[in-house]
């Protein structure tokens, strides 16, 4: 079972002068999920090398196990920091695929080609696909085998407006996720903020918020194994 995991490389929040990039709790324990049911995984990034973390992930709120356990694992910490270019990926290496969010996402892979073509790939050859958080961005110009928005009618979910609001981005960010989904025809539908809260429409799985990102991975796994 081999899983490529894809973060950002984006490191600017907007015009703010404050830094962002991947949640490490989005990464951190998806990865663990992964890694502990025997996947190997794969790490790449638009531009390949160390991708940004988002500064505020590493605040002593946003921990929990397994960001603990990847703030010691050194092993992997080196595999974050030389992360794989994505125009190196061949999608036929793998099983799967998996975006963790951060605000990243929304500055480079929404519009990332080789990204964009790298999940239109996986989806085309009935691999399975998930996002959590602000990553299901990286869907927005994905099209299906027919030519129509890859989530159009599709049930999905993502970082909603209130929780954006919440964190006092609305006018910082280059998009609202969710409106963003809702034109392109999705079927959008959300938690309560902060709460975990997925939705797997057959090859497509998403979380709406770092909180989402365990049930993802586990969805992911299962979505894995059930085509075994």
């Amino acid at each position: 079972m081999k899983v490529l995991i894809v973060l950002t490389s984006h490191g600017i929040l907007g015009n703010t002068g404050e830094k962002t990039g991947f949640w490490i709790e989005e990464f951190a324990t998806p990865y663990y999920v992964l890694n502990d049911a025997g996947a190997e995984l794969t790490i790449a990034s638009p531009k390949g090398g160390q991708p940004p973390a988002d500064p505020k992930s590493e605040s002593a709120d946003a921990q929990t196990l397994a960001t603990k356990r990847f703030y010691g694992d050194y092993d992997l910490i080196d595999k974050v920091a030389h992360t794989l270019k994505l125009n190196e990926i061949n999608e036929a290496e793998y099983d799967a695929v998996f975006y963790p969010g951060g605000h990243g996402p929304l500055w480079d892979l929404a519009t990332d080609v080789i990204s964009i073509a790298l999940i239109e790939n996986f989806y085309k050859n009935n691999k399975p696909v998930a996002f959590v958080c602000h990553a299901p961005a990286a869907l927005l110009k994905v099209k299906a085998p027919d030519g129509e928005p890859l989530v159009k009618g599709k049930e999905v979910t993502g970082f909603s407006d209130t929780e954006e609001e919440a964190v006092k981005l609305t006018k910082v960010v280059p998009f609202l996720l969710e409106d963003e989904l809702k034109k392109l025809g999705a079927l959008y539908s959300r938690g309560d903020d902060w709460s975990s809260y997925v939705k797997a429409d057959g090859l497509l799985i998403t979380g709406q918020n770092p909180a989402s990102s365990e049930a993802v991975a586990r969805l992911l796994l299962k979505a894995i194994n059930d085509k075994k």
